[in-house]
């Protein structure tokens, strides 16, 4: 399969890149370098000294034979170039990296969220462009997040992006709010729903492997995106993207895969431990900072656990390793033209943020420094979600263990001399009262 990975540079995007190449599949990455860029702005590398796109690339091939091309393009603003690379290399599928992923990134001014917003909305709009324009029929694979699902707790499984819902039929004769009987009543269906649109299209599909689904009398059942709660600009452009992937996915019967993905933690994968020239990005800083790797970080230069507010907070994690292997999943299992877009919950496992920090505690004795949060969120939620599809297309998930917590302290103790500790503590705030309070 010839694959596009569209932010191929970055914390993911490197290592799926490997992952796929490794498995025999040829692979072009697109990548404008601006999370490079973005490191110059905070003044705050990579815990981990990651080399040069062109070093990167050098190494796989002289470590494994394999060649990963390479095309410098800002995908929000470079739209002819884009096109051109989809006309020349005529890619069979892609995966959509290539979006600025951090929430406090996002919120650190307006100009943070007027660049989140241009960057992620407008380069994922020209991509959706550009596939139609290039006359291909490409399997767009998007990693998304949790997040859109929002984090307050609503006494029910998540379900894996679609929400089964019922409208209740009115009755002939019923009164609207103002008094006046409803005239569009005996227009409603009563049966099952169908969208305008593919209702005399026999071999449309949802994708779906929900069980059976019975409506109560003559209510009309409909499956919706279960709607959205974005915590942060960042959350807001992944909800924004869902609309337009549902928009030319009706429209054009573009396959479209959207994976909802929860905290990555860990570093590296198989391929990223074959040289140290082709090591991964790890971010411990309070704007990119993913909270496991954070704290584990912390932990291992002996700095007090940076909880934010109670640490009621309950969130999805996947490990890195389960993520790439999740994409590969989805490209190998792409929706027929006819279907809807296909989601997936990306997540293996939730957890408290006290919890995992206690457990960091008890594993290496630092202690838990508890801070204002940040954030405008609740300080504590619950969290269950549906995760059953990869499950079943394979998946074996990489649960929290303690192996893997010390492998990741030691590659931080490795290179600890790098760390900056006064990009440690939080320095984008949700609220401006907020920064009185951290």
């Amino acid at each position: 399969m010839k694959i596009v990975i569209l932010g191929g540079d970055g914390f993911i995007g490197w290592p799926t890149a490997l992952h796929l190449s490794a498995r025999g599949n040829d692979i072009i990455i697109v990548d404008n370098l601006s999370r490079r860029a973005i490191d110059n702005e905070l003044e705050c590398e990579s815990l981990t000294p990651i080399r040069s796109m062109e070093e990167r690339i050098s190494a796989w091939k002289e470590v494994t034979g394999r060649q990963i091309k390479f095309y410098n393009i800002d995908i929000s603003l470079q739209y002819e170039e884009l096109v051109e690379m989809f006309e020349l290399e005529r890619p069979d599928s892609l995966v959509h990296f290539a979006e600025q992923r951090a929430a406090p990134y996002s919120m650190k001014s307006s100009k943070h969220k007027r660049y989140t917003v241009n960057n992620n909305v407008n380069g994922t709009n020209n991509v959706l462009c550009a596939i139609l324009d290039s006359g291909l029929d490409i399997h767009l694979v998007h990693l998304g997040t949790m997040g859109v699902y929002g984090y307050s707790s609503v006494g029910l499984k998540i379900p894996e992006g679609y929400l089964k819902i019922e409208i209740p039929v009115p009755k002939e004769g019923d009164k609207t709010s103002n008094g006046h009987v409803d005239e569009a009543a005996n227009a409603l269906p009563t049966g099952n729903a169908s969208e305008s649109d593919s209702s005399d299209d026999e071999t449309a599909s949802t994708h779906s492997n929900d069980s059976e689904y019975t409506p109560k009398d003559d209510n009309i059942p409909m499956e919706i995106y279960y709607p959205p709660r974005p915590g942060s600009v960042y959350h807001m452009t992944k909800v924004l993207d869902a609309q337009m992937f549902e928009y030319y996915n009706r429209n054009n019967r573009m396959r479209i895969t959207d994976l909802h993905q929860g905290i990555v933690w860990g570093c590296s994968t198989p391929e990223t431990l074959l040289d140290e020239r082709l090591i991964n990005r790890f971010d411990y800083d309070g704007d990119y900072g993913t909270v496991l790797n954070r704290l584990l970080m912390q932990a291992a230069i002996q700095h007090p656990l940076t909880v934010y507010g109670s640490g009621g907070q309950t969130r999805a994690f996947i490990h890195i390793r389960d993520s790439v292997r999740c994409i590969e999943i989805a490209l190998s299992n792409p929706p027929k033209p006819a279907d809807r877009v296909l989601i997936f919950n990306q997540i293996t496992e939730t957890h408290r943020v006290r919890d995992l920090a206690a457990l960091i505690n008890q594993l290496t004795g630092v202690p838990v420094g508890a801070i204002g949060n940040p954030r405008n969120e609740a300080a504590e939620n619950d969290l269950v979600v549906e995760n059953k599809q990869f499950l079943e297309l394979g998946l074996k998930p990489t649960k929290l263990s303690e192996g893997l917590l010390y492998e990741i302290t030691e590659l931080a103790s490795k290179f600890s001399d790098r760390c900056d500790v006064s990009r440690i503590a939080p320095c984008s705030f949700w609220l401006p009262s907020t920064t009185k309070t951290v």
